[in-house]
């Protein structure tokens, strides 16, 4: 089957159609029973009350970046506004008398357009509707983004800037001159956002550098190597120049100034708010004394419970449970004071921060494969080119820096478009992976969300190309995937919503000892 960056076959009103769906869903799931639980949820401890506190010009310190707490804050502030917020239940845990409604519902707004950003980012990379309507309801049924979407944290936000840089930064390649600066400016802006809400949101713009860094080591090798012009044609005869080619177009005054001051200068100004609340320490002292805050935070579960290592994250080795409370039937008052004994529990509210495990092995399965297909593509690039005639011609400046087109076969990585898509999707996982492997503090499986949207988008791509193979096998094999997951949502989603279950029930679902 060959690929190439071409537009969908699918009728475009079946595009809209499932874009519709996709949101729906994700905004009924996160929207559903918001204000259920009236209380603080395991962070909003910090940061909704850290939030309330710029409402209420109280001073603090925190150990993250302040913009995740301003939107926070906006939240509760329009959230009083409205019937929903103002005639709700309300508590006084953040210093303030709020409804939960107040404080969660901006999260819940920015965490239903995840998906659709996951969409705009794989519809940018193929031009396939089939593959991003597949990534975008992967990204919707996966339960860590939605249950970090339903309370007062600020992954989301994180997340969302760092998802919408990526989207601007692929814009950006489809244009010229002036278009191009601006989208590249927009992917700087998001950028700095996304190093704002938390220090790690760098690695979204980290990955950008390094796609552009590999781009010219591939242009490089390939020119060193002789390799012949690769230019793809598509069935209207019209032919384009690879993305890997495009990333070695960029003007370097525009790309620095775009993703190296513009980040930096929003960044900085993401502080003018806080500092005026809190004028000491100044710009300079906070950053250090964040930094020598996470610094003095230890790891193992004497520090948290749920500290969990880098590695064990592809597996989902150790989930977050943000809320477990007890009752004897489901009309009881949650949380119960004092807590029950265990012989007299009949209900479970469990609110476990944990991805969906089939679309979490899967994910981590289909990265591993599009890795070890980019291995195969470059070592067979590797044999060829050390079988070539040393009087070859030197590709000509138009050529484009990726191994030549071969055959194409389900399953592999073959064309100019599916080298581009491996080695974007590849790239940007590892950029969100290497820089936690020196991290020594305690780390948490949501430290893992960025890095799970390319291992997501790795599975979403297989799944369509199966989907769409000739071979049977294929597309019973990615139908089969897709039903999983689906299945699997389903059968763990009272664990994402907290709804109640009977003990017996609740550990039904606890398929590892360390969950």
């Amino acid at each position: 089957m060959a690929w190439s960056k071409q537009l969908s076959k699918q009728p475009q009103l079946w595009f809209i159609l499932g874009t519709a769906g996709i949101f729906l869903l994700a905004i009924v799931l996160r929207f559903w029973g918001l204000s259920r639980f009236n209380m603080l949820v395991f962070d909003e401890v910090y940061f909704a009350t850290f939030a309330n506190n710029y409402l209420t010009q109280r001073p603090f310190f925190d150990g993250h970046p302040p913009l995740g707490k301003y939107l926070i804050a906006i939240g509760i502030w329009l959230g009083n506004l409205t019937p929903w917020g103002a005639n709700a239940v309300k508590n006084s845990l953040t210093g303030s008398l709020l409804s939960p409604f107040s404080y969660r519902w901006l999260n819940a707004l920015v965490g239903s357009f995840i998906p659709l950003i996951v969409m705009g980012i794989a519809y940018q990379l193929t031009r396939r509707r089939s593959y991003a309507l597949v990534a975008g309801l992967l990204s919707a049924l996966d339960g860590l983004f939605l249950v970090e979407s339903r309370y007062a944290l600020v992954n989301v936000y994180l997340i969302s800037f760092g998802l919408l840089g990526q989207w601007f930064f692929l814009r950006s390649l489809d244009r010229r001159g002036v278009k191009r600066w601006w989208w590249l400016i927009l992917a700087g802006i998001a950028f700095g956002a996304a190093a704002a809400v938390k220090w790690n949101g760098l690695w979204f713009l980290f990955g950008a550098y390094l796609l552009w860094f590999t781009a010219w080591i591939m242009r490089l090798v390939a020119k060193f190597w002789g390799a012949t012009a690769d230019l793809t044609v598509t069935p209207s005869g019209k032919q384009f120049i690879s993305p890997l080619r495009k990333l070695t177009q960029l003007n370097p005054i525009a790309a620095i100034t775009s993703l190296a001051v513009v980040p930096v200068l929003t960044y900085s100004l993401s502080w003018i708010p806080h500092l005026q609340l809190n004028p000491s320490p100044n710009f300079w002292d906070v950053q250090k004394r964040i930094l020598s805050y996470h610094e003095q935070v230890g790891n193992g579960p004497k520090v948290h419970p749920y500290c969990s290592d880098w590695h064990s994250w592809f597996f989902m080795q150790r989930p977050i449970v943000y809320l477990y409370e007890t009752a004897q039937t489901t009309s009881d008052i949650v949380p119960a004071k004092p807590p029950l004994p265990q012989a007299a529990v009949k209900v479970v509210y469990d609110i476990h921060a944990m991805g969906n495990p089939a679309l979490w092995w899967l994910s981590t399965a289909g990265i591993l494969l599009v890795m070890w297909m980019l291995g195969t593509r470059f070592y067979n690039w590797v044999q060829q080119a050390d079988t070539m005639d040393a009087t070859s011609n030197p590709p000509s400046d138009q050529a484009i820096a990726t191994p030549p087109l071969t055959r194409s076969t389900p399953g592999s990585i073959t064309g100019s478009m599916d080298l581009w898509i491996g080695v974007y999707i590849v790239v940007n996982y590892w950029a969100n992976v290497i820089p936690w492997m020196r991290v020594s503090r305690c780390t948490f499986l949501y430290h893992y969300m960025g890095a799970s949207v390319f291992s997501l988008l790795a599975i979403a791509w297989l799944i369509d190309r199966w989907l769409h193979s000739r071979q049977y096998w294929f597309r019973v094999a990615g139908a089969t995937a897709i039903f999983l997951i689906i299945l699997a949502f389903i059968f763990w989603l009272p664990l994402y919503l907290g709804l109640p279950l009977s003990p017996s029930d609740w550990q039904l679902r606890r398929w590892l000892p360390t969950w």
